[in-house]
């Protein structure tokens, strides 16, 4: 029998020491998996962003998955202390305080050296440690003059600097899922956030802390990450005593573009749940028919005209589309089919 479940998100907010507010996102059930975002991110327009959701959907089959938004990014309002390895600690000290017991811990990008320091720092909080995309120290990712170059851009020009980033991050991604990508970079933060983040990136240094981890690590990278090399993989795994190294094929940086199955299937595997074939969003044959014909911009009265069907049958079709989704808007279920379709 299908599974006809639609996986929601709960929002929820936390507070540091110092009373920075850090807004997080729960979905599923099961024992935590935290989860350390990269870059910049945005709770509710990830969740709308189909390849994303996707994503974190496969990944709350039998797991609590909760995700924050850094200060500054998304529902996480601004403040104005300087951003830091420090200050990313206590943000996730504030998630990780509202759960109860130890919790797997996932750090992706940026996150994985964050996730690093974690498990290092508190090693009785975490029982498994996945690392995708990471690095032990930011100032190998490129060259001086590229780092300097790219962080100009996004302080004198965001709307391309977006652009081009998203042509490192996703070069596997479809054209409809770069173009979301883009435009949701920009919607996360200020370019002045998404600067001193990215800055952040380049300055984190987790070496001395790989040796003082214990717990059981996945390290887990895609061959031709074109934001942050495999050698950065091979020097994570390396540095933690027993973890493993697993190597994808691919060139996006970004979890969720490109081929997401493999990637799935090797963290769901490590955190010891059940691999499934079985997609989150699955639709019934009449189901995808309408949502392309929504994606083609018809009305149910047209919906209606071309399956031979009533204009409130097709209505229904709609709405029922849009709760199985978890959307808001016909706008969102077409974006979500053409992201997976190239439509002509």
């Amino acid at each position: 029998m299908r599974d006809t479940r639609v996986v929601q998100q709960r929002l929820g907010s936390a507070r540091t020491a110092d009373g920075t507010a850090v807004s997080y996102a729960v979905a599923g059930t099961g024992r935590p998996l935290v989860y350390v975002m990269g870059w910049l991110s945005h709770l509710e327009l990830s969740w709308e962003l189909a390849a994303e959701r996707r994503f974190y959907e496969a990944l709350t089959q039998g797991r609590r998955l909760v995700r924050y938004d850094r200060a500054g990014c998304g529902l996480s309002p601004a403040v104005a202390r300087p951003a830091s390895l420090e200050f990313e600690l206590e943000q996730l000290a504030a998630v990780a305080g509202t759960l109860d017991g130890p919790f797997d811990l996932m750090g992706t990008s940026m996150g994985a050296p964050v996730a690093v320091a974690w498990a290092a720092e508190h090693p009785d909080t975490v029982r498994r440690l996945v690392l995708y995309g990471g690095w032990a120290r930011g100032d190998d990712l490129s060259a001086p003059a590229v780092r300097e170059h790219v962080l100009g851009l996004i302080e004198s020009h965001w709307g391309l600097g977006s652009d081009v980033l998203t042509d490192i991050f996703a070069p596997d991604a479809d054209r409809a899922t770069r173009a979301q990508t883009a435009r949701y970079q920009r919607e996360c933060s200020t370019a002045a956030t998404a600067r001193e983040l990215l800055a952040l990136s380049y300055a984190l240094d987790v070496t001395d802390a790989l040796p003082r981890v214990r717990t059981p690590t996945l390290v887990v990278h895609r061959a031709g990450d074109r934001a942050a090399p495999v050698a950065q993989a091979e020097a994570l795994s390396a540095g933690i005593d027993g973890a493993e190294l697993v190597v994808l094929p691919g060139r996006s940086h970004l979890p969720y573009a490109g081929e997401r199955d493999e990637l799935v299937a090797a963290i769901r595997r490590f955190l010891g749940l059940p691999v499934t074939r079985r997609r989150p969003d699955e639709l019934t044959p009449r189901q995808r028919e309408v949502a392309e014909l929504v994606s083609r911009g018809c009305t149910n009265r047209e919906i209606a005209t071309r399956l031979g069907i009533d204009e409130r049958s097709a209505e229904g079709h709609v709405e029922r589309i849009r709760l199985r989704l978890g959307f808001r808007s016909r706008a969102q279920v077409a974006a979500w089919f053409s992201a997976r379709h190239e439509v002509g």
